[in-house]
Formats: C-alpha cells, sequence, structure tokens
C-alpha cells in the first residue's frame, strides 16, 4: 500500500516539473496553504497561477478523493486543479488532468450527486457522504493533458466535462453546488 504523504508528494513535484518545462517557474507551497499546493508564474512574469494537486496511485480506474472544499468557487480567475494518476511503476509517466477549480467543483458535484440519487436504488444503500466521495477519471477526461489551458484565465477555459454533466446540471435530482457562478449562467459545452 502506497504512503498517501509520498504520493501527494511525488504528484506535486510531477506538476512542478511539467510546469518548468513548459516555461512556468513554479514553487510548492508549505504545507498548510489553503487551496494551493503549488505557485506558477510565467518566465516573462506575464501570468501568475494557483494550483491545487490531488494524485492517486490507482490501477485501471483512476480516481480521488476532493473533499467538501473543492467545492469552494475560485477566488481568483487563475486557480486550477491538476489530478495526477501516478503509474505502478516508476518508468511509466503520470497521467495529468489539468482543471479549472470551478469546473472541478462542477464536475465532482454532479458526478456524486447523480450517483447518490440514482433512480432505482433503494433509499439508504448509498450513503458516502460527499467528504469521502471518490471522482474518477472519466468525469474529467476532456482535461487530459491539457497543459495549453493554464495560458488563459479560468472563466475563458472551455468547459470540457462529459456533454451528458449539462443536462444533470440544470436536473432538479443533481444541480450544482452552492454558490456555484454557473447556477446563474451555465456555460455551452
Amino acid at each position: 500500500m502506497a504512503d498517501n504523504k509520498l504520493t501527494k508528494s511525488t504528484g506535486e513535484h510531477w506538476v512542478c516539473t511539467v510546469l518548468s518545462s513548459l516555461g512556468w517557474a513554479a514553487a510548492l507551497t508549505r504545507d498548510g496553504v489553503e487551496r494551493t499546493d503549488i505557485l506558477a508564474t510565467r518566465s516573462d512574469n506575464s501570468a501568475v497561477i494557483s494550483v491545487q494537486v490531488k494524485a492517486t496511485r490507482s490501477h485501471a480506474k483512476p480516481n480521488w478523493v476532493l473533499g467538501v472544499k473543492s467545492l469552494q468557487p475560485a477566488r481568483m480567475p487563475h486557480e486550477w486543479y491538476v489530478l495526477v494518476s501516478l503509474p505502478m511503476t516508476a518508468w511509466q509517466a503520470p497521467a495529468s488532468y489539468v482543471v479549472p477549480r470551478d469546473h472541478v467543483a462542477a464536475g465532482f458535484w454532479i458526478a456524486y450527486q447523480d450517483w447518490l440519487t440514482e433512480p432505482g436504488i433503494p433509499a439508504g444503500k448509498r450513503n458516502t457522504s460527499l467528504a469521502a466521495a471518490h471522482t474518477f477519471a472519466p468525469a474529467f477526461a476532456g482535461y487530459h493533458e491539457r497543459w495549453d489551458l493554464l495560458d488563459q484565465a479560468t472563466t475563458t477555459a472551455p468547459v470540457l466535462l462529459p456533454q451528458t454533466y449539462r443536462r444533470l446540471a440544470t436536473d432538479s435530482r443533481v444541480g450544482l453546488p452552492p454558490e456555484h457562478p454557473w447556477r446563474n449562467n451555465l456555460p455551452r459545452w
């Protein structure tokens, strides 16, 4: 069984490595900085981003526990998540999903609420709390290796969630998280 702190650290260092190779000066923040594991600036100082890294060592089905804090809306237009799936062997590259914070909040909530309230499932059968819920890679497949998105504000990044999630976002059974910016103006995707 993998050490969770080592998994987290490996994911953060991987993201710093990729950012550096793409021309970002990346720096890890100290433990305890809320919502930010990495701060990075373009080498020409043209942009600054804040990155929250979630890493997992998953076999066939990468998944992450994001927690309730991931549902908080972005405070600035350059808050990103990078979801990292570390390989089981050291000679393979990790898979990365580069996702704007508000897209993570929507995707995580929609997947969880759809699973929790799925019609035909007996009441009480599904009782995993939001804090312990997992989100799986297919929810964020459109963001796989989309490092190019970092060159724009998260507010202008295309929504690459599954098409079915847009319908579920307007469904009263599922919807969007409280205070999510899309509740008033759902973007196209």
